[in-house]
């Protein structure tokens, strides 16, 4: 996988958010985007996502040598962040059966089952969302997001929410995901900035 931008800016009528952010990544390589409170980070990760467009610029995706077009860039990633939704009414299975849906997969259950168990939720998979911490909640946003193995990890904030046991294991989902992936993060957190090979700043 690639992925190349250049010129990328944000702007909500008068108020610009960011301009002129440019970058490239292939596999193997990470990007950690940085910035003060309220500068654009998450911005720019769900315009990088596709979620959002961008006021100016451009941004590609391409796999083995060829572009890949903007409606099918979803089947490539995945993404955590504090701003994507569980299902509370549901329980952890029935929300992953859902990504599962949304994502055609099937025949994956042991696949799954290594996901709650390296995150450290078996015998939770049967409660509803709604009786889990503010740190399990990050941990099935985690599962969700590797459901199929995503080419590029896009993950905001990686380690919100999450005790020292939790972040040692997205410290090694971040760790695989960039030794042979592409892995993007926004963070402030100076531990996590060793992740990222390169780093681009928003809003200075």
């Amino acid at each position: 996988m690639e992925i190349k931008a250049a010129g990328l800016g944000k702007s909500y009528g008068e108020k610009r958010v960011f301009r002129d952010i440019g970058f490239g990544l292939k596999d193997g390589q990470s990007l950690a985007i940085i910035g003060p409170n309220g500068s654009g980070k998450t911005t720019l990760i769900k315009i990088l996502c596709g979620l959002i467009r961008p006021s100016e610029g451009i941004l590609n995706y391409y796999g083995n040598g060829m572009k890949i077009k903007p409606d099918d860039i979803f089947a490539h990633i995945g993404l955590v962040g504090p701003y994507l939704e569980l299902y509370e009414e549901l329980t952890a299975w029935e929300n992953v059966r859902f990504f599962m849906r949304m994502r055609n997969l099937e025949n994956i259950s042991d696949q799954v089952n290594e996901l709650f168990e390296f995150f450290k939720l078996s015998g939770r998979e049967t409660d509803p969302v709604k009786t889990y911490s503010s740190g399990m909640r990050q941990r099935l946003k985690y599962i969700a997001a590797l459901l199929h193995n995503p080419a590029i990890l896009f993950l905001d904030e990686p380690t919100a929410n999450l005790d020292i046991q939790g972040i040692e294991r997205v410290y090694q989902v971040m760790e695989e995901q960039k030794r042979n992936k592409i892995l993007i993060i926004a963070t402030n957190d100076h531990d996590d900035l060793k992740f990222g090979d390169e780093q681009i700043a928003v809003g200075t």
